[in-house]
């Protein structure tokens, strides 16, 4: 296959050509597996390229979820529990404040409350305790007689900690989906697939992945059935936390959807209300922009703790007016996000961070909350194609803050690359966080972006634009969309796919909507007709208003589904434009 590109109004589009054979192969499967050939072509171009891999991808079967005794020392780990659990020993769930952390205590509380565990959790708040387990809360469960700490979603940097643990003769769990660095010494069981040496075949996991499959293994132990609520969780967690939706992920999520779909406990209801969703037809775009979103700004913004009485809670008044606190809360982080994001665009229209030069987008401001940073930096990203660092200065000499990156640059080699100069760090390839004295900012900011330069080109740093399949506008049919349920669940790894419609016209004056969004009637070759809708790019009105009349331009789009007061609409979302080269 050839790759071609070529650049639009904002992305530069880029598409794969195939030969002869391949497009007879691509025509031969569609017809195999009884599927759209645009679709069988979305997935060719993604690497799917045999039958085989193709009915794995699309079916997903059960051989997808690996034995958790497979996880180096789950074992150990469930016997540990089970004794604690036998004599009464008290356990304390260290979790973390993001929607991942949350999800992963919920499942631990939820899966040891039910075999009548003495148990509680802590989960930090962002700006008091700071990340994952620290040596002053092993201290105060030592002094509250605590024999057993489980981490879930931290713990694996938790260096002081874990010695503070042996010093003070209480036991310490570790599971973790995070990157390794540097060794822990004195954990009593240490469940991570990341780590060396372990044989579990899946690293993708997220936290709540790990809690999961360690509460799996328990159960199985002891011949009984997880409860329900853990997959409506495990799915929460997973998508939340923007792990890659492929292989296991992908099996659970999917089964947590279909889950969800059926039957949802009061909390999921809560929030899919609050977004004006019909939880019916739920999907994972939906989880991650619209659910999630509000179970994180409680974690961005106030203290978590509440978070896990909201999940599990029963009492439907209690549950609904932490709901709405929640929407609120999520509206006045979205405020915030959006000031962080203006902030760092006006440094660059400015000139104060010149694109040019800079390869890595470091920032700092003490106005800019620790819990939005990192929700900022994506969407800078996005705006820059570079990898982002947006830190908030603290009171105490400190810049704390959060990465993201692009595909192009792992930003946790980076922060390794800098590591002598931080005070901690930890993370993905993709995002991150960290923190160091504010007297090495500008060292940290020269460094990080030497290392950024050694290893990406100029190209690397265009906004790009993938496109999966070329396609009419008649092809977007009720049909079609069934066979795209098969795609799904759509996230990292795996996003929506995108196709490209030539040869397009105007049929009627372009509408602009609540100054952002644009709306426009346009023909194809193919005699079809259709709105297109344009989110958050109202600089497609002046892309229209130059277009001499009668012109032919070309659109990527994605189509999904859209649901509102029971009504059901196939809809065209435009994501760029741009002319034949």
């Amino acid at each position: 296959m050839i790759q071609h590109g070529y650049q639009g109004l904002k992305y530069k589009w880029r598409w794969r050509e195939y030969s002869h054979d391949q497009q007879a192969e691509i025509a031969a499967l569609a017809g195999r597996l009884n599927l759209n050939p645009m679709l069988l072509e979305v997935l060719y171009g993604r690497g799917h390229t045999s039958y085989e891999e193709l009915s794995s991808f699309l079916f997903t079967p059960d051989t997808a979820s690996h034995d958790p005794a497979l996880l180096k020392d789950g074992t150990k780990a469930v016997e540990r529990i089970l004794r604690a659990i036998e004599h009464k020993e008290k356990i304390l769930i260290a979790g973390d404040y993001d929607v991942d952390g949350i999800t992963s205590t919920a499942v631990m509380m939820t899966c040891l409350l039910a075999l009548g565990a003495q148990i509680n959790f802590f989960l930090p708040h962002r700006t008091r305790n700071g990340y994952g387990l620290s040596a002053e809360v092993v201290e105060k469960a030592v002094s509250n007689s605590y024999s057993l700490i489980i981490t879930v979603d931290n713990g694996i940097t938790a260096f002081d900690a874990i010695k503070k643990s042996t010093q003070l003769g209480i036991d310490v769990i570790v599971t973790d989906h995070h990157q390794v660095h540097g060794e822990i010494s004195g954990a009593y069981a240490i469940v991570n697939p990341c780590q060396e040496s372990c044989g579990y075949p899946y690293k993708s996991l997220a936290g709540v992945g790990v809690s999961f499959k360690l509460m799996d293994l328990l159960y199985k132990t002891i011949g009984q059935t997880l409860p329900r609520r853990v997959y409506e969780l495990l799915a929460l967690g997973t998508v939340a936390d923007v792990v890659p939706l492929h292989g296991e992920n992908r099996y659970w999520v999917r089964r947590g959807l279909h889950l969800l779909r059926q039957e949802q406990c009061l909390a999921i209801r809560v929030l899919a209300e609050n977004a004006g969703l019909d939880c019916r037809v739920l999907g994972s775009t939906d989880i991650g922009f619209s659910l999630a979103p509000q179970l994180n700004a409680l974690g961005r913004l106030e203290d978590p703790r509440s978070s896990i009485s909201f999940l599990l809670g029963s009492d439907e008044a209690l549950v609904r007016e932490f709901g709405l606190k929640l929407k609120d809360l999520n509206i006045k982080r979205r405020a915030i996000e959006k000031t962080v994001v203006d902030d760092v665009e006006s440094y660059v229209k400015s000139g104060a961070i010149d694109l040019d030069s800079t390869y890595v987008i470091v920032a700092d401001s003490e106005n800019w909350p620790a819990g939005v940073v990192g929700l900022a930096a994506s969407r800078i990203v996005s705006l820059f194609a570079r990898p982002v660092i947006l830190l908030h200065r603290t009171s105490d000499g400190k810049l704390k803050g959060s990465c993201r990156s692009i595909p192009e640059f792992n930003i946790f080699d980076g922060l390794k690359e800098t590591a002598d100069m931080l005070s901690s760090f930890g993370g993905h390839s993709h995002a991150a966080g960290l923190s160091f004295e504010q007297s090495r900012y500008d060292e940290f900011k020269e460094r990080i972006n030497a290392y950024a330069k050694s290893k990406l080109t100029k190209d690397d740093l265009v906004l790009k634009l993938d496109v999966d399949a070329h396609g009419c506008l008649g092809d977007f049919t009720d049909r079609f969309m069934d066979g795209m349920k098969y795609l799904e669940p759509f996230g990292s790894t795996n996003p929506e796919p995108t196709f490209m419609l030539k040869g397009l016209v105007l049929l009627d004056t372009p509408k602009i909507m609540k100054d952002v969004h644009v709306k426009c009637f346009v023909g194809g070759q193919d005699g079809a007709k259709r709105t297109i809708l344009f989110f958050n790019r109202p600089d497609v009105i002046s892309f229209f208003n130059n277009m001499g009349r009668g012109s032919l331009f070309n659109a990527v789009v994605s189509v999904r589904d859209n649901y509102f007061r029971s009504e059901h609409t196939l809809q065209v979302q435009g994501i760029d434009v741009g002319f034949d080269v």
